[in-house]
């Protein structure tokens, strides 16, 4: 199967999913609120896809995630029926099995947007930015978590500017105020092992991996780009 056909495919499974879970979510503004950034993900990768198309391996993690997004969209993330679904297969909720106190769905997720994406997040950088070593397992990590924690602020920004039981759906802390921060810490943790397996990979099978490292490390330009530059800057614009 060629690479556009595996896209493609993944496209369609993924637009009949969406289509499925739009019809009568138990929130329909809060399943509004929740693919709006799903939305821009995919205009975006719309109007790139001619210049960059993703590896199948960054499309898979990337469907996945976005699967479970709208599971958790049409039932609103703290009312997922996980454990119903479960109890129908073994007879015992999954919640009962593990110890868990509360609907978790939320935190799965969030630990999946690391795992799943950190991946594809190396992949841009790679191919875009072009960085090596120690940059390439480092960035996408970092990226990850920045973004955990600007999702959290936009939340936060979200649930206080429409209040209400629209704010605490979409919220979804069930009562935790560590909710945010346990959030961005399994999100955080997810983009770490996905860097580390990674890495691994890489390590046993990339001859040139200790070198690339140390590569990494070498200062490309000894010379101070402070205030140096600016003032490098300012003295170029006024002799234009």
């Amino acid at each position: 199967m060629g690479h556009r056909s595996y896209l493609t495919i993944l496209g369609v499974l993924f637009a009949i999913l969406f289509v499925a879970l739009a019809i009568d979510p138990v929130d329909r503004a809060d399943w509004l609120l929740e693919n709006a950034l799903v939305g821009g993900f995919l205009l975006v990768s719309v109007l790139i896809h001619r210049h960059f198309a993703f590896s199948r391996l960054s499309a898979t993690f990337i469907f996945i995630f976005l699967c479970l997004h709208e599971v958790g969209s049409h039932y609103t993330y703290s009312l997922v029926p996980y454990d119903a679904w479960f109890k129908a297969l073994t007879g015992i909720t999954f919640n009962e099995l593990v110890g868990w106190k509360r609907n978790n769905y939320d935190r799965v997720v969030h630990f999946g947007y690391g795992l799943l994406l950190a991946y594809p997040v190396r992949e841009i950088f790679l191919r875009v930015v072009a960085v090596r070593g120690f940059w390439g397992y480092f960035l996408p990590l970092d990226v990850m978590m920045s973004t955990s924690m600007l999702y959290e602020l936009i939340e936060w920004a979200a649930a206080s500017f429409f209040g209400g039981d629209l704010g605490m759906a979409y919220l979804g802390t069930q009562g935790d105020v560590w909710d945010a921060h346990k959030d961005m810490a399994l999100a955080s943790t997810g983009a770490l092992i996905a860097m580390a397996i990674t890495m691994a990979i890489n390590f046993a099978l990339q001859r040139d991996f200790a070198s690339e490292w140390a590569e990494s490390f070498r200062v490309k330009n000894d010379r101070p780009v402070g205030e140096a530059a600016v003032v490098g800057l300012w003295r170029s614009r006024r002799t234009d």
